[in-house]
C-alpha cells in the first residue's frame, strides 16, 4: 500500500538553521525557491551568469549567486535544471563543494537513476517531485493549496534524508495534497513511459491520426481539429475530477457506448506490445543512452521531429482557429524556435 505524507507528517523547523541552494530558475525552480523563502526559509538561487533568469529571481527579492557559490555556501542544494545539462554542471560546479552532511536533492530521477551522477556517499541524496508545472506549484502554495508530490531518498548518510525532505516538501506546500513515497527508480521509469506512452507520445500520435483520418475522408480541416483536438481538453477535465466512469457519466450514451467498442480496436495488442516495447527501453537504459547521445551530438533527429511537427497541418488549422477564441488564451510557438 502507497505510504502517503501530509502536512502533520513533516517538520518544517528542521529546515530553519539551514541554507537552501535552488540551482535553475525555471517552471520549477521559481516555484520552490518562492515557496520555500516565503515559508521563512533561506533561500539562495544558483545561475550562470549569462542566465537570462537572474534579472527575474532578483526582481523578486531573491538572492542570486554562481552555481558554484550557491553550492558552496548550502546545507542543501535542489538541482532544477534540465536532465541533459546536469551531470556537467554537477561536475564542474557542485561536486567540488559537495561536503559531508550535505544534501543533494533532485525533482526527477534521471541522472541518478542511470548513473550520471553519482554522489559521494558521505551525503544525502533525496527526491521531491511535484506533480504539476512550476507555475500552479506556485499558484496554489499562494492560494493556500498546494500540488502532489512524489518522495524518495536514494541515500541516507545522516539517517533523516527522509525528514528532511518531507520538511522540504511542506516549504513548496506539497504535504498540503498529500507526498506519496516512491524511489527513484520507479519515479523514473514510470514517468518516463508515461510521457512516451500516454501523455505525450500517444496522445499526440492519436490526435493527428484521428485529425488526419478525417481530413483524407474529404471532411473540412477544421471541423476535424474541433473534433479531435479541441474537444480533448473537454474529456481529459472529466477524468481529472472524477476518472475514467465520469467522464462516461458526464457524455452521452452514444459517447460511452463508442468508448467501449472502439478503445480496443485502437489500443489493441499490437499496441500493447509497443507500450511493453517502450517499457524495456526505459528500464534498460536504451532510451537514456540515446537520448543522451543525441544531446551529445546537437540534437539533429529532435529539432527535425520539432521542425516537422510545428508545421504539422493541425497545428497549422489550429493557429488560426485558436486565434479567433481568446477565451482559450491562446500561446503560439514560432516554427523553429527552441521550446521551453
Amino acid at each position: 500500500m502507497a505510504r502517503l505524507y501530509y502536512d502533520a507528517d513533516a517538520d518544517l523547523g528542521r529546515l530553519a538553521k539551514r541554507t537552501i541552494a535552488i540551482i535553475g530558475f525555471g517552471s520549477q525552480g521559481h516555484a520552490h525557491a518562492l515557496n520555500l523563502r516565503d515559508s521563512g526559509l533561506d533561500v539562495r538561487v544558483g545561475l550562470h551568469p549569462e542566465s537570462k533568469s537572474r534579472a527575474k529571481a532578483e526582481a523578486a527579492g531573491l538572492v542570486v549567486r554562481s552555481v558554484a557559490d550557491a553550492a558552496r555556501d548550502a546545507d542543501m542544494i535542489m538541482l532544477l535544471t534540465p536532465d541533459t545539462g546536469q551531470a556537467a554542471l554537477y561536475k564542474t560546479s557542485i561536486a567540488p563543494h559537495l561536503t559531508a552532511g550535505k544534501t543533494l536533492m533532485f525533482a526527477h530521477g534521471f541522472n541518478i537513476r542511470y548513473t550520471q551522477i553519482v554522489p559521494p556517499a558521505t551525503v544525502d541524496v533525496s527526491m521531491v517531485a511535484p506533480k504539476s508545472p512550476g507555475h500552479r506549484v506556485r499558484e496554489l502554495y499562494a492560494q493556500g493549496g498546494g500540488t502532489p508530490a512524489l518522495v524518495a531518498v536514494e541515500q541516507d548518510a545522516s539517517g533523516g534524508a527522509l525528514a528532511d525532505a518531507l520538511a522540504y516538501a511542506k516549504g513548496i506546500g506539497c504535504t498540503r495534497a498529500g507526498v506519496l513515497e516512491t524511489t527513484f527508480t520507479e519515479e523514473t521509469e514510470t514517468d518516463l513511459f508515461g510521457e512516451q506512452a500516454v501523455l505525450c507520445g500517444g496522445v499526440s500520435a492519436l490526435v493527428k491520426a484521428g485529425f488526419e483520418t478525417l481530413v483524407a475522408a474529404g471532411y473540412q480541416p477544421e471541423v476535424a481539429y474541433f473534433e479531435c483536438m479541441h474537444e480533448l481538453k473537454l474529456i481529459v477535465d472529466l477524468m481529472y475530477q472524477g476518472g475514467l466512469n465520469y467522464m462516461r457519466y458526464s457524455v452521452s450514451d452514444t459517447a460511452e457506448y463508442g468508448d467501449y467498442i472502439a478503445g480496443p480496436q485502437i489500443i489493441g495488442p499490437e499496441a500493447r506490445l509497443a507500450m511493453q516495447k517502450l517499457l524495456a527501453d526505459v528500464r534498460n537504459g536504451t532510451f537514456a543512452n540515446n537520448w543522451i547521445a543525441e544531446n551529445v551530438n546537437g540534437r539533429p533527429a529532435f529539432n527535425a521531429y520539432r521542425r516537422q511537427d510545428v508545421e504539422h497541418p493541425i497545428e497549422r488549422v489550429g493557429r488560426e482557429l485558436r486565434r479567433m477564441m481568446p477565451f482559450v488564451q491562446p500561446k503560439e510557438v514560432v516554427p523553429g524556435a527552441g521550446g521551453a
